[in-house]
C-alpha cells in the first residue's frame, strides 16, 4: 500500500511552526511526517535551523498514529553515532512502532560551520555513514559494547533504555554506491525528486536491488522505497509558481554548489537564478489531476512512500488543499 508522506522543513519555519503542521497533517490522514536535520539553512534572510532530535520528542507526545522520522540526519560528524543511538532507541520508547531514523552522508553547509573540521571527500564520508550505521544497530541489540572502528569507538557501552520493536533505519542516497549499502544495511532508501529519470531507472534503484540481493535481509522483511515529491500546489498558478523561489539553491548544480558553507552565499547564488530554473526541480501545478500525472511515473518506477515538500509560506493551506484535493485521487489511483 502506497504511504503518503509530509516533509516538514526545518529550513524554512520555526520549531513552533513545524509542530503545528505535522499536527495537522496527522489530521488530514497523512501517513508520516519527516524533519530535515540542518544545523544551517539554505538561506540565511527568512531561514530557520530548529534541532530535529528535541521537535522529534516534542512530536511523539502531542501525536498517536503518524509515523515520524529524519531525512535525514548525518550520524557521523556533528552527531555521535552513539548519541543517535541513545537517542533514537528513547524516541522508539515513547513512539512504539512510529519512528524511522533516516541518515545520509552530509553537507558541509551543517557540518563544517558546526565542527571547524575539514570537510572530507565522499569516500570518507560513505566509510564513516557505512561504520555508524554498523555501530548504531550493535548498540540496538548489544550490552557494553566495546567497538573499534577506524572512525569510531566505544568502551563497555550500553544503551539502557530500547524499545521492543527496533527503529527502522532509512538511508538516503544521491547515486548508485550508497543506494546499495541501502539495500545491504537499511531498512529503507530515501532519494528526491525532480531529476533525470535514468538517474533512478539505470543508478539508483538498481543499486538497492543489487544491496538487497546482497544483504542477509529475510525476503519477506519489508523494505521501502521513500522519495521526497517536491509538490508546488496550489489553486493559484501564478502563487504556486512563485513559492519555488525560497528553495532556488535546490536547483543548483552540484558544482556551483560544492563546499558552499556559508548560507549568504547559498542564498546569493540561489536568487540569481530565473523563477524558471528555480521551479525546475518542482512539479507546479494548479491541477488536481495534474499532479497525480506528474507523480505516476515514480510509483511506476516502484517508489512506494512519498514524503511531499511544498515550498510556500503559508503550509496550513498546502496541508488543507493536499489533502482534500490530491491525496483522494492518490488514493484511488495507487492504493
Amino acid at each position: 500500500m502506497l504511504k503518503i508522506g509530509y516533509k516538514a522543513s526545518a529550513e524554512q519555519f520555526t520549531p513552533e511552526q513545524l509542530l503545528s503542521f505535522a499536527q495537522q497533517a496527522e489530521r488530514c490522514q497523512f501517513d508520516s511526517v519527516w524533519i530535515s536535520d540542518h544545523f544551517q539553512p539554505w538561506r540565511h534572510t527568512g531561514g530557520h535551523a530548529p534541532a530535529a532530535l528535541p521537535w522529534l520528542g516534542a512530536l511523539a507526545a502531542t501525536t498517536r498514529q503518524i509515523e515520524l522520522g529524519t531525512s535525514v540526519l548525518t550520524p557521523t560528524f556533528r552527531h555521535h553515532p552513539s548519541m543517535v543511538a541513545q537517542a533514537f532507541a528513547t524516541l522508539g520508547c515513547l513512539a512504539p512502532g512510529r519512528v524511522v531514523l533516516g541518515v545520509g552522508s552530509g553537507e558541509s553547509l551543517n557540518e563544517t560551520p558546526a565542527t571547524g573540521q575539514v570537510w572530507p571527500d565522499q569516500s570518507e564520508r560513505s566509510a564513516r555513514l557505512r561504520e555508524a550505521i554498523k555501530l548504531i544497530r550493535t548498540l540496538w541489540c548489544e550490552e557494553r559494547v566495546d567497538f573499534e572502528g577506524k572512525y569510531y569507538r566505544t568502551e563497555r557501552a550500553t544503551i539502557y533504555d530500547r524499545p521492543a520493536e527496533e527503529v527502522r533505519i532509512f538511508v538516503a542516497a544521491a547515486g548508485p554506491y550508497i543506494a546499495k549499502v541501502a539495500g545491504i544495511q537499511g531498512d529503507g532508501f530515501i532519494c528526491t525528486s525532480g531529476k533525470p529519470r535514468d538517474l533512478y531507472t539505470e543508478k539508483l534503484l538498481p543499486g538497492v536491488q543489487q544491496g538487497l540481493q546482497e544483504s542477509s535481509r529475510p525476503a519477506a522483511q519489508p523494505f521501502e522505497r521513500m522519495i521526497e515529491m517536491k509538490v508546488s500546489f496550489d489553486t493559484d498558478p501564478a502563487q504556486a509558481l512563485a513559492d519555488t523561489r525560497f528553495w532556488g539553491a535546490l536547483a543548483l548544480r552540484p558544482e556551483e554548489k560544492m563546499n558552499v558553507e556559508d548560507p549568504l552565499k547559498m542564498e546569493a547564488l540561489a536568487d540569481e537564478l530565473p523563477i524558471e530554473r528555480a521551479a525546475s526541480r518542482w512539479i507546479v501545478s494548479a491541477d488536481p489531476d495534474e499532479v497525480v500525472d506528474c507523480i505516476a511515473p515514480y510509483v511506476d518506477m516502484g517508489f512506494d512512500h512519498l514524503v511531499f515538500h511544498a515550498p510556500g509560506s503559508d503550509q496550513a493551506r498546502f496541508i488543507e488543499l493536499f489533502s482534500s484535493r490530491v491525496m483522494p485521487l492518490l488514493r484511488r489511483k495507487f492504493g
